[in-house]
């Protein structure tokens, strides 16, 4: 059996409580509450270890940014995922929240049943779901490819929450299947994608080219560089749309290969 997501939130009001926290126990989520203060969720992610924070972004004493700071400094190796919310956002805030180390940012007031369920992919993408788990069959199938897709974005440091993270998804899973598309990226994957999605080719373009550039701006140097090597040598300049996606199906299409 997998083990259940260890969640603790940042606010332990009987108004949470009672709206959100009832949703995340029957999402099989065990839920842990602390008060809405930096410092107190400090000492509690210390000694609770979860696997997802939920914390509000202005908090007294320290705010989200600087806890998930805090964090990473003292427990590096263990630093949970964070999950931000705010009943403000603008792009500039959005993209400071993200670059500190945000798994993923929520505007107040949520859907809980589908926070709920972006809980369980995040852990699932970064794994951790897998520990302490029943150990699998040897022969047990590959992940879906959507799921191997998903994996690398989510390790490359595009964030889950824009809309350029799943046209890159579907954009590679077609080049995967479909080659040849990849070289009619204007002509035929952009208005595929965006025929999916109910909107415009130039919009798939543009949202895809930033999904690249959060990546860029907030990714690790040697996760990218073990994909895009001879791209970000030296001056760190990104690669195009056509090239990050040509880079990506053609890695998974030769692991594909080789594991058949």
């Amino acid at each position: 059996m997998e083990k259940r997501i260890k969640l603790l939130i940042a606010n332990d009001s009987v108004e949470f409580t009672r709206d959100y926290g009832r949703i995340f126990d029957e999402a099989g989520i065990e839920t842990n509450y602390t008060q809405k203060d930096g410092m107190k969720l400090l000492e509690k992610i210390e000694s609770l270890h979860p696997d997802i924070v939920l914390a509000d972004l202005f908090m007294p004493r320290l705010d989200g940014i600087g806890v998930m700071k805090a964090a990473q400094g003292k427990m590096p190796g263990l630093k949970p995922l964070f999950i931000i919310i705010s009943n403000f956002t603008s792009p500039t805030l959005e993209r400071e929240v993200m670059m500190s180390g945000a798994s993923y940012f929520a505007v107040s007031p949520f859907n809980a049943a589908d926070l709920a369920d972006r809980m369980v992919q995040l852990c699932s993408v970064s794994g951790l779901l897998a520990k302490n788990s029943a150990k699998q069959p040897e022969n047990s199938a590959e992940p879906s490819l959507e799921i191997q897709v998903t994996e690398i974005l989510h390790q490359i440091g595009v964030p889950a929450h824009i809309k350029g993270y799943h046209y890159l998804r579907d954009s590679i899973i077609m080049a995967i299947e479909t080659p040849d598309i990849i070289n009619a990226v204007t002509k035929r994957l952009y208005p595929s994608v965006a025929k999916r999605y109910e909107t415009t080719a130039s919009r798939v373009e543009r949202a895809i080219r930033h999904a690249i550039e959060v990546a860029w701006d907030r990714g690790d140097v040697d996760i990218l560089n073990s994909y895009f090597g001879y791209t970000i040598h030296n001056t760190r300049g990104k690669p195009t749309n056509s090239e990050f996606i040509a880079m990506i199906s053609d890695r998974l299409r030769l692991h594909m290969k080789s594991a058949s």
